[in-house]
C-alpha cells in the first residue's frame, strides 16, 4: 500500500528526526536506589538516552532537572560528582529546590520534618514547550513516571500536531496512565542501564579519573 505524501512525510520525520530527551532526575534516582539497581545511580545519561533512538535519529540535546539535598553533605558530594561527570558528556542541568514540610503523625501525635523537592516538574514542563517553540526537536523522550507531566504533552500535542513525544518509565516502576498520552515509549530494561553506566574509574576528558562513590557499587 502506497502512502499518501502527508503520512509518508510523518513517517520519515517519525524514523528520522531530531530528538531531545528531559530526564527527571528524582523520578529516576528513587527507581534505582534499591540492592538490585543501586550501582546504576553512576549513570552515563546521554548512552542511557541514546540506547532509545532509532537508527536514523540524531540527539540535539540532553537535560537533567534534579535538585540537591543541601542538608546532608555526603550526598550533596556523590550528587556533584556525578553531574560533574555527566555535564562534561554535554548534559545540561536545571536545579529545583527542596521545601521544608511539617507534618503530623497520627500515631504518635507529634509534628516532624520532612522535605519536598520543587520545581521538577514545572521546569520539565516549560522547556519542554520552549524547545519546542524553538523547533529544537521533532521528537522528545521523557524519561520520568511523573503524571504531573500530562498536561505539558496535551499542550505540545495541541500546539504542535506534528511533533513526537515519549516516555521511558523508570525500571521498576509503571504508570500507564503517562504511557497512553505518548505517541511512543520505551521500556526501561536492566540491559540498557549495564550498557550506559559509566566506568567505576572514569577518565574525564582532561585525564583526572573520578571515582564511582563506594556507596553506589
Amino acid at each position: 500500500m502506497l502512502l499518501a505524501p502527508a503520512a509518508l512525510w510523518r513517517w520519515v520525520l517519525f524514523f528520522m528526526a531530531k530528538v531531545y530527551a528531559f530526564i527527571d532526575g528524582f523520578n529516576f534516582y528513587h527507581a534505582v536506589d534499591v540492592p538490585a539497581y543501586r550501582k546504576f545511580k553512576w549513570m552515563n545519561l546521554k548512552k542511557l538516552v541514546s540506547s532509545y533512538l532509532l537508527g536514523s535519529d540524531t540527539l540535539e540535546g540532553v537535560e537533567y532537572f534534579t535538585t540537591l539535598a543541601t542538608w546532608d553533605a555526603g550526598k550533596v558530594a556523590r550528587h556533584r560528582l556525578f553531574i560533574r561527570a555527566n555535564e562534561e558528556q554535554g548534559i545540561v542541568v536545571t536545579y529545583g529546590e527542596f521545601k521544608r514540610k511539617d507534618r503530623f503523625c497520627t500515631l504518635c501525635k507529634k509534628k516532624f520534618l520532612s522535605r519536598e523537592e520543587k520545581q521538577t516538574d514545572v521546569n520539565i514542563a516549560l522547556r519542554l514547550l520552549e524547545l519546542a517553540v524553538q523547533d529544537r526537536y521533532e521528537k522528545a523522550i521523557i524519561i520520568s513516571g511523573d503524571t504531573d507531566l500530562i498536561p505539558a504533552i496535551k499542550a505540545v500535542h495541541r500546539t504542535f500536531p506534528n511533533k513526537k513525544i515519549g516516555v521511558v518509565i523508570p525500571i521498576g516502576r509503571a504508570s500507564e496512565d503517562f504511557k497512553n498520552q505518548a505517541d511512543f515509549h520505551h521500556k526501561m530494561k536492566q540491559k540498557h542501564l549495564t550498557s550506559s553506566r559509566f566506568d567505576d574509574e572514569h577518565t574525564m576528558s582532561d585525564g583526572t579519573v573520578i571515582e564511582c562513590p563506594i556507596s553506589w557499587r
